[in-house]
């Protein structure tokens, strides 16, 4: 049986926090599609988020499969005019 040797490393992802229309706040880290969760405050989503992250990375590793590494990532605002019924 081969052991494979175990290192720690630290990752970084950008997260979004949007407020719920029921209340509270969801979470999502794009880097990492389907690692998504929420939380009633944004103090309590963040414990959340991070503790998703980790969930999602072991997991990743546990499979071997590649652990993603964010790249720079940029967030704008556009507005856009648009003609709706009255």
């Amino acid at each position: 049986m081969k052991v494979m040797k175990r290192t720690s490393k630290t990752f970084s992802y950008s997260v979004f926090y949007e407020q719920a229309p029921e209340g509270g706040y969801v979470a999502f880290v794009p880097a990492l599609p389907g690692c998504h969760t929420q939380g009633e405050t944004l103090e309590e989503t963040e414990r959340h988020v991070k503790e998703a992250i980790a969930l999602c990375l072991e997991s990743l590793a546990a499979h071997g499969e590649a652990i993603p590494e964010e790249g720079r990532s940029f967030q704008g605002r556009v507005t856009v005019p648009v003609s709706v019924p009255a």
